[in-house]
């Protein structure tokens, strides 16, 4: 995905949101479980940040 030098908010939480979903899909096509472990840390990560820019959206618009 390709945004102009700064992105907004939901543009991050859009990327985010898919890297969620494709390190979740990574995790159940692991072929080791040192590779799922990693990749489910790595859904959760994302996940959390798409939730702190859910956070910082509402935020934003509480402030409009």
């Amino acid at each position: 995905m390709s945004f102009a030098d700064d992105p907004t908010t939901e543009q991050l939480r859009a990327v985010q949101a898919e890297r969620e979903h494709d390190e979740r899909e990574r995790a159940q096509s692991a072929v080791t479980g040192a590779e799922e472990r990693a990749a489910a840390r790595r859904a959760e990560k994302a996940g959390y940040l798409k939730d702190k820019l859910d956070e910082q959206a509402a935020s934003d618009d509480s402030r409009a």
